[in-house]
């Protein structure tokens, strides 16, 4: 039986900002400081299902103080861009690989799942309705967050009936202003971000709350993020910051790419899905296994272990320079970037941008015009 999908309500922003204002604000946007004009929202029951879907003003909200996701945390979101294309056309890069991410998510935190095609009308809508947001400088783009959390006015400890959906976006200039710049990274020993069993496979909103304090740690030891080891032995490699890691061993067309396994305790991110297979486009080796953190040290060392990278939706792919913990420090090669790290970023930003060839069907044009 086929899905029965609401209509959107478009209810266009009466008051825009002025093009002055907005180009002001391309000119320099950072990272998530402005919101577009508008914003999608959609809402669940228990007895509705998916319903009062509708596009309008970006606006607060009005939210009850017992709402359950306030008190129990069921709260998930997602992060993907559209990119401006040399036609002048925006296009988003692999949204339907998000909205399928976002079930997963649900799912885990016994959410309903937004249908994939919900999912993708939204995005389709909003973009194109705030297409003049999309910046047009190289390496800038329109960063979407979908965010969904429970509404349900309650102090029962259970699993809230009713849900918001929310679809914003925010102008986003390049993660390097002043060029490509390796992270230095503190290895959490104190702190664990996921355990079997855990969260850590979802964009649950408590993930990122829970990383803040080790990342503290992380910034009073001078370094830029905080790597995490695995919850039981501590001494397997699983992320960095909010970002999936890369190994590279050995040099040139022969150099092997390495990356932890997902062993349900890391995030599946989309930009590492990408860079596994640009990688094996371009004819290097590529493996997906647990990397301990001896290994990396000691690799570091002796050069068998010649990059290191890290990579999300917000900075793409960055170089990882050096590494701490509270007894030692290590440095990778040179301490710049690498140049298999060098290619695969520019090799994916091709994609993104329209710049190069798309054999993979990443790169998604709209469909609908908002007016």
């Amino acid at each position: 039986m086929p899905l029965t999908l609401p209509q959107f309500t478009i209810k266009p922003h009466p008051h825009l900002r002025s093009d002055s204002e907005r180009q002001q604000i391309l000119a320099a946007p950072g990272f998530g400081r402005y919101m577009t004009d508008h914003m999608v929202t959609i809402r669940w029951t228990g007895e509705a299902g998916w319903h009062d879907a509708a596009l309008g003003p970006y606006a607060p909200l009005t939210i009850d103080p017992a709402a359950t996701g306030l008190h129990y945390g069921q709260s998930i979101f997602e992060g993907l861009k559209a990119y401006r294309q040399p036609d002048g056309t925006v296009a988003l890069f692999r949204p339907e690989a998000n909205a399928r991410r976002f079930q997963a998510s649900a799912r885990r935190m016994a959410m309903p799942e937004l249908p994939v095609e919900l999912f993708m009308k939204a995005c389709e809508l909003l973009v194109s309705q705030d297409r003049c947001w999309v910046p047009d400088a190289a390496e800038h783009s329109l960063y979407l967050r979908p965010l969904m959390f429970a509404t349900e006015s309650t102090l029962s400890v259970r699993p809230s009936t009713e849900y918001l959906f929310l679809l914003m976006a925010s102008p986003a200039g390049s993660y390097f202003p002043d060029g490509i710049r390796p992270l230095s990274v503190w290895i959490a020993e104190d702190y664990v971000r996921a355990a079997p069993g855990g969260t850590g496979a979802a964009k649950f909103a408590g993930n990122y709350a829970a990383a803040f304090l080790a990342q503290n740690d992380a910034a009073e030891h001078g370094c830029d993020q905080v790597v995490w080891l695995d919850a039981i032995e501590r001494r397997w490699i699983e992320e960095v910051g909010a970002m999936n890691l890369f190994f590279v061993r050995g040099h040139g067309p022969a150099a092997e790419i390495t990356t932890p396994a997902l062993t349900g305790s890391l995030l599946p991110g989309i930009t590492r899905d990408c860079i596994l297979t640009l990688a094996r486009d371009l004819g290097h080796p590529v493996s997906e296994s647990r990397i301990g953190l001896e290994e990396w040290r000691t690799g570091a060392a002796d050069g068998s272990i010649t990059e290191v990278f890290a990579c999300g939706t917000a900075a793409v792919i960055t170089p990882v320079g050096r590494a701490r913990t509270r007894t030692t420090a290590w440095q990778m090669a040179d301490g710049r970037p690498g140049p298999l790290t060098l290619r695969l970023r520019e090799e994916l930003v091709a994609v993104q941008t329209g710049c190069a060839p798309d054999p993979h069907g990443w790169v998604h044009h709209p469909r609908t015009t908002a007016h």
